[in-house]
C-alpha cells in the first residue's frame, strides 16, 4: 500500500497482488490532486509501482473544482508549471504559477502563485486542454474557450457553447491528441460516463459543434471520478490509463493501440484501495 507523505518526499509501492501486471513498465501515468487541507499531491502508477509526490508550501487556501495544466518545464533541480483552476464559490478562473527548486536534495517552492482571470465559470466539473483551447463542462453542456498569453498575463475567451445536452452524464474527460489537419482536424477526448462507459470524443476544431463518438468499454468506468493518459518510451502506439474513485482506490490500464477507436485491446484492473483521496483532476 503507498503512504502519502504530507511533504517535500516521495513514496512507492509495488502493485499489489489483484493487479495483473498488463501496463508495460516503460509506461507512465499521472493525476494532480488537492488534499482537503489545499495540499497538493500528484498520484502515479510507474513500472507498475504507485507513487505520491508532494512539496512542502505547494497549497492553495481552496480546492479548484477543476484543473488544467497549460505548461511545464524542468530538469532535476528545477520545475515550473502554468496552470488554471476554478474557484469553488466565486465563479472564477485562475490562472496558477508554480516554480519549484531542489537544493541539497530538498525541494522547496519558491513561486506558488494565483491571478483571478475571468467570471462565468461557476459549476465548472471538468478542464481539457489542447492548444489553444480549453474544453470545459458546466451543467449539461459542452464549452470550448480559446487560451492565449499577452502582455504578462493568460487571457481566456468569452465560451462556444458546443452542446447544451447529455454532458451532465459525462464524469470525466482528458485532451489526448489532435488528429488531421486543416478543415479535417479534431481534437480527440477520452472521458468516462455515469453508465460505465469509457468513450472518446472528436470535435472538429473548424466546426466544434461538429462532435462524433464512439465508445472504447461499455461497462466499468463509472466510479472514476478522474481518468488520466499517460506516456509509453517503448510502446509509442500504446497509452497507459489511470482511474481513481472518491474513495480513494485506483485502476490502471493499458491501450496498445491508442487511435484505431477500439477498446478490444484495453486490458488491466484495479490496482486496490490506496487511499488516494485528494480531489483529482484528469490530466
Amino acid at each position: 500500500m503507498t503512504t502519502v507523505l504530507a511533504l517535500a518526499a516521495t513514496g512507492f509501492a509495488t502493485a499489489p497482488a489483484n493487479a495483473a501486471p498488463v501496463v508495460p513498465t516503460d509506461c507512465g501515468v499521472w493525476t494532480t490532486a488537492y488534499q482537503s487541507s489545499g495540499q497538493r499531491v500528484s498520484y502515479g502508477y510507474t513500472n507498475e509501482q504507485t507513487e505520491v509526490r508532494s512539496y512542502s508550501g505547494d497549497t492553495l487556501p481552496w480546492v479548484p473544482t477543476a484543473q488544467q495544466q497549460l505548461g511545464g518545464a524542468g530538469d532535476t533541480d528545477l520545475f515550473i508549471s502554468s496552470e488554471l483552476v476554478t474557484h469553488p464559490t466565486d465563479g472564477y478562473i485562475y490562472a496558477l504559477e508554480r516554480r519549484g527548486e531542489r537544493t541539497d536534495g530538498v525541494w522547496k517552492m519558491v513561486r506558488n502563485e494565483t491571478k483571478r482571470l475571468t467570471s462565468g465559470f461557476a459549476s465548472t466539473r471538468v478542464l481539457a486542454y489542447g492548444y489553444p483551447y480549453l474544453y470545459r463542462v458546466a451543467g449539461t453542456s459542452l464549452f470550448r474557450h480559446e487560451v492565449s498569453y499577452s502582455n504578462g498575463s493568460w487571457v481566456v475567451s468569452a465560451p462556444v457553447r458546443l452542446a447544451s445536452t447529455s454532458w451532465d452524464t459525462v464524469k470525466t474527460f482528458t485532451f489526448e491528441r489532435t488528429e488531421g489537419t486543416g478543415a479535417a482536424a479534431v481534437d480527440v477526448l477520452v472521458g468516462t460516463k455515469s453508465n460505465g462507459e469509457l468513450k472518446e470524443w472528436r470535435v472538429n476544431r473548424t466546426t466544434p459543434t461538429s462532435i462524433s463518438s464512439t465508445v472504447l468499454k461499455a461497462t466499468g468506468f463509472n466510479t472514476f471520478t478522474s481518468l488520466s493518459t499517460g506516456y509509453c518510451q517503448e510502446h509509442p502506439a500504446g497509452r497507459p490509463l489511470l482511474g481513481i474513485t472518491a474513495a480513494g482506490a485506483a485502476s490502471a490500464y493499458f491501450d496498445a493501440t491508442a487511435n484505431d477507436r477500439s477498446g478490444a485491446d484495453i486490458t488491466g484492473g484495479s490496482l486496490g484501495s490506496l487511499g488516494w483521496t485528494g480531489r483529482a483532476y484528469g490530466q
